[in-house]
């Protein structure tokens, strides 16, 4: 059996793997070629914390996996980093457990930004640069150093905006370190008004973007709405967009940001469209400039099957030379 620890996995991650193991796997998933129970949750309020437990299987896959992934909001002031977790790979063939990934949430942070960045590419417009970045966590850094890799022929320009302006400087000065040109913005409607790309990474449990706030032509990944209660977009603004993509129909009507508009029946399923049917060219994702388009993201097994297995066949390679 393979144990790996986070150190030995992030030697082993490649940007650009992942990326493209992240976008089969969500046309596998759009396919019907994934089966994808439903999430496991716990929250945790007097903690400001929550679990998901998500787990799959795609066709002709050697494994399978399961992911326990914790993210408890308040942990920074202790010291204790946000994200924890573990990956289980066990054989499809035998169920024997043949690796245990102890990422320490890491896969999951990654694999999470791998798919925002996947998302704002397939959907935003052609010239777009100017990226606004809401939020200053782990996910922030993450969207912004997926992102570049996804579009290294654009000049992007991001800028980060927090309720803790102390918070979305040291991110700027965390990628700033790895040579990426991030600002700091103090007024999130002027960002989010000038901004083409807006992507949010908040765990926040009421609306921090407005419907007045956003142009025509601009494309929202929303990533924080992974669990009920949680909204980071007014419900104006997803009724008004476009076009509505979502990693996964049942899991963003359920509980994702599209859920509100959702349940007040002002969105059917129907003005939604899979993520993965966008990628293989079953559906319509961006067709004009000056749609408005959101990506709701509340994350899917078959990203933690992708990310697993990456790792795991490139331990293979390493093993190998």
């Amino acid at each position: 059996m393979i144990i790996l620890s986070r150190s030995e996995i992030e030697a082993l991650i490649d940007l650009d793997s992942g990326l493209s193991a992240l976008e089969a796997a969500y046309i596998a998933a759009s396919d019907g070629r994934a089966v994808m129970p439903p999430v496991g949750y716990l929250a945790f309020a007097d903690k400001d914390g929550d679990c998901h437990i998500k787990y799959g299987h795609i066709a002709g896959d050697p494994t399978f996996v399961v992911k326990i992934a914790a993210g408890f909001y308040g942990n920074p002031a202790i010291g204790l980093p946000t994200s924890n977790g573990v990956m289980l790979a066990f054989s499809a063939q035998t169920g024997v457990l043949e690796a245990i990934l102890l990422d320490e949430g890491f896969l999951t942070d990654l694999r999470t930004g791998l798919g925002g960045a996947i998302a704002t590419r397939a959907l935003c417009r052609p010239d777009a640069r100017r990226v606004a970045i809401v939020g200053a966590g782990i996910q922030a850094r993450w969207q912004v150093r997926c992102l570049q890799q996804a579009m290294p022929e654009t000049q992007l320009s991001f800028s980060v905006w927090a309720r803790s302006e102390d918070k979305a400087r040291e991110t700027v000065s965390v990628l700033h370190s790895e040579g990426i040109d991030v600002t700091v913005s103090t007024d999130l409607e002027r960002l989010c008004r000038d901004a083409e790309i807006i992507i949010t990474t908040t765990p926040s449990r009421e609306p921090l973007i407005r419907d007045v706030w956003i142009q025509p032509g601009t494309h929202i990944t929303a990533i924080g709405a992974d669990a009920p209660g949680k909204q980071e977009l007014e419900t104006a603004l997803v009724v008004r967009a476009d076009r509505r993509i979502c990693d996964s129909l049942e899991q963003s009507l359920d509980h994702g940001e599209f859920s509100t508009a959702f349940r007040a029946r002002e969105i059917s399923a129907e003005n939604c469209i899979e993520l993965g049917a966008v990628l293989a060219g079953k559906g319509a994702g961006r067709v004009r400039p000056g749609e408005i388009t959101i990506a709701d993201l509340t994350g899917v097994a078959v990203q933690d099957i992708a990310i697993a297995n990456s790792v795991l066949n490139a331990d293979r390679r390493f093993r190998t030379v």
